[in-house]
């Protein structure tokens, strides 16, 4: 038994779970590791992310120059997995009604924790198989107008974990967009890109980060999409949505998580579904000015989109997991609604010049 193991199976033991049945579960593009626990008719999900394979945090305070001396977690502002991320967001999401797991154990050093297994009704297997998508979205959206309700704290604080809600400002979205001009080229073969692209990439996209930052007054769960949300038809209003995967929540604009529910990279969401489901999150909170919500909607879904095609798909293609490649064609279609927006003509000229059709795979 290796070492990591057997500090698992001590842990288990230590907190009444030593008489368990342990069946892995799948893995995603993360460091970490699930296993769903057996006691009889009981079931619980064993988390496991070893702190060792992650870089550090932002600490908070830390200026631009130290974040990117720290690495890209630091500079994107993630949590690299950290429990004690996972626990204080988890408490902050359950004390407002919402349907995050219970935490039963866990110890943040050591990076395990026992969660209360939420089933498998994920928001992607579901639509699938057959179900209804519409009202699974309206009930994501309605979520978001409930979180949006009200201003997040600094800190998210639950037992001795006290776990910064840091802002996901200018330096963490361009550093995250950025990824595209180191990624990209390597995956699709065209060049590098040269000095003078990468300059008027950045006085493109400088506005819309900013923007981003200005705007980011809401909690935002940050990886809010079909595979991290669950349909929990028992239980009542938005407490029926489930909630995965929100370790790296921030303080963000309110658009951020609307654009990664309604341009999924892993399903199609079709404009029709979007345009309701924008209408819908508006017509709750009728302060938002349209238009610049709108705006700020499409760019920031474009930024997404850059990201995800860089640091998620090419990386992890590079990497030899080539089933990221089936969602690059969603994710450039997504990309390139966005950029026929008027207010993105100079960044759609951007790509049209130096990425060609052909290089968009």
């Amino acid at each position: 038994m290796s070492e990591r193991e057997t500090a698992k199976a001590a842990f288990l033991a230590a907190n009444g779970f030593g008489d368990v049945r342990r069946q892995p579960l799948g893995g995603d593009a993360s460091t970490r590791s699930y296993e769903r626990l057996h006691r009889g008719d009981e079931r619980f999900i064993f988390m496991d992310q070893p702190p060792a394979l992650e870089s550090v945090v932002c600490p908070p305070g830390a200026t631009d120059a130290e974040r990117l001396a720290l690495g890209y977690n630091a500079a994107a502002r993630l949590a690299a997995g950290s429990v004690a991320a996972f626990v204080a967001t988890a408490d902050y999401l359950r004390q407002r009604g919402l349907s995050a797991p219970r935490i039963f154990a866990y110890d943040v050093g050591q990076g395990l924790a026992v969660l209360e297994d939420l089933g498998d009704g994920l928001y992607a297997t579901l639509i699938a198989e057959g179900q209804d998508e519409r009202p699974l979205y309206e009930a994501a959206v309605d979520l978001q107008v409930a979180l949006h309700a009200e201003t997040p704290p600094d800190v998210l604080a639950v037992d001795e974990i006290r776990w910064p809600l840091l802002t996901y400002d200018t330096l963490a979205l361009k550093h995250a967009t950025d990824t595209f001009l180191e990624w990209w080229p390597q995956f699709a073969g065209i060049p590098a890109f040269a000095p003078d692209a990468v300059a008027e990439w950045d006085a493109l996209w400088a506005p819309v980060w900013v923007r981003g930052e200005a705007g980011a007054n809401v909690f935002t769960h940050r990886d809010y999409h079909a595979q991290n949300l669950l349909w929990l038809p028992e239980r009542e209003g938005v407490a029926r949505v489930g909630l995965l995967d929100f370790q790296d929540a921030l303080r963000a604009h309110p658009a951020w998580d609307l654009t990664h529910l309604l341009q999924d990279a892993r399903r199609d969401v079709s404009p029709e579904l979007e345009t309701t489901m924008l209408d819908r999150y508006m017509a709750a909170r009728p302060s938002i000015e349209r238009e610049a919500f709108i705006a700020d909607y499409r760019a920031l879904a474009a930024s997404n989109a850059a990201r995800i095609l860089g640091r998620v798909f090419a990386r992890q293609a590079l990497l030899g997991r080539r089933q990221y490649e089936a969602y690059m064609p969603r994710t450039w279609r997504y990309l390139e609604r966005n950029l026929n927006d008027p207010a993105m003509a100079g960044l759609k000229a951007w790509f049209d010049r130096y990425v060609p059709a052909e290089a968009r795979r």
